[in-house]
């Protein structure tokens, strides 16, 4: 392991998928990263993690690990069928939504005549309602009290 990485990641013969640190990271916080990252301690050999069920999609989940701890800001080596950024699949072509397209024909269509309200031309204006004239008095409201009312 070199000393400028915080991690390493590789293939043993005998444990499976393999996880080190070196000692620029406190052994505390290494182990409580791998093992979240389901690795756990290989008995009778201090500092070395083995992924745990390495059978059920290994390579992936180490990969995984890999990515998740360069996320967060730690170095990591590893070997190439394990190092994320070398086995990424190729990027998959970007297919175009359309988006901007239908909201240009939106736009179109908001702008122009429609054809469901048709208004017939009229050759005058429409005759206005005359409004009724004001009364000359004042119109009284007589109301009634209810005997069974509560008082204020």
């Amino acid at each position: 392991m070199q000393p400028a990485h915080n991690f390493s990641f590789g293939s043993h013969k005998e444990h499976g998928f393999v996880a080190a640190f070196t000692s620029s990271i406190p052994s505390h916080l290494a182990h409580w990263f791998l093992e979240r990252e389901q690795f756990e301690p290989v008995p009778g050999e201090p500092g070395l993690y083995r992924l745990s069920e390495p059978e059920r999609d290994g390579p992936r989940r180490t990969r995984q690990a890999v990515h998740d701890l360069r996320r967060k800001g730690y170095t990591v080596q590893a070997d190439i069928r394990l190092n994320p950024a070398d086995t990424a699949s190729p990027p998959r072509p970007v297919r175009p939504n359309g988006l901007p397209e239908r909201r240009s024909r939106l736009a179109q269509a908001a702008a122009g005549r429609t054809t469901q309200r048709v208004i017939p031309p009229t050759s005058s204006l429409p005759s206005a309602r005359s409004i009724p004239p004001e009364p000359t008095y004042a119109p009284t409201v007589h109301l009634t009290a209810s005997g069974g009312g509560r008082s204020r």
